[in-house]
């Protein structure tokens, strides 16, 4: 798969002498029309594409619809391809590593638009996520503002700004 972009955290300077720990992860990607199927998260104020770590050994796709399922209730997932990997290198604040590198592996696919009921894990539910259809130009104004505005935005919303601009540029 293309590597869409490598992200550096400010605060990762090197990866010399660092201990490195990485995390395998999917993104998914479903459209109709203008409208992507995202997460919403009251506590950082963004939007992000369903997704999430793979669990030990678990094959890529079988991670990645297992995730959408999770966290919105997909129904009906067919015609998976893949996307893209966005990787990035962020600080690990456990004392076994250093820095942790994100490697997320982004497929498209198609859903149906009716979502049946999520089993989204218990942080999840406190950050309050939710899924739901929007509009993607929408979703990524709301993410700009975000990170030009407010102090509760997440690690994240870089990477899922990017990917949703790309996404935009390619498949809008």
């Amino acid at each position: 798969m293309q590597i869409l972009k490598t992200h550096y955290h400010p605060d990762v300077k090197t990866l010399e002498n660092k201990s490195v720990f990485t995390r395998l992860a999917t993104r998914s990607i479903a459209i109709k029309g203008a409208n992507i199927l995202l997460l919403y998260t009251e506590r950082y104020e963004d939007y992000s594409l369903p997704g999430g770590g793979l669990d030990k050994d678990e094959d890529y796709v079988n991670g990645m619809i297992r995730e959408l399922v999770e966290e919105t209730g997909a129904k009906d997932i067919t015609d998976i391809k893949p996307f893209g990997v966005y990787e990035e290198y962020r600080p690990w604040h456990k004392p076994e590593f250093d820095i942790q590198h994100v490697i997320s592996y982004c497929y498209t696919c198609s859903v149906n638009e009716v979502l049946g009921v999520s089993k989204m894990e218990s942080y999840e539910i406190k950050n309050g996520m939710s899924a739901k259809w929007v509009n993607i130009f929408d979703a990524i104004k709301h993410n700009e503002k975000t990170m030009a505005t407010s102090d509760k935005k997440g690690m994240s919303i870089e990477r899922e700004t990017f990917l949703l601009k790309h996404i935009a540029a390619q498949l809008i």
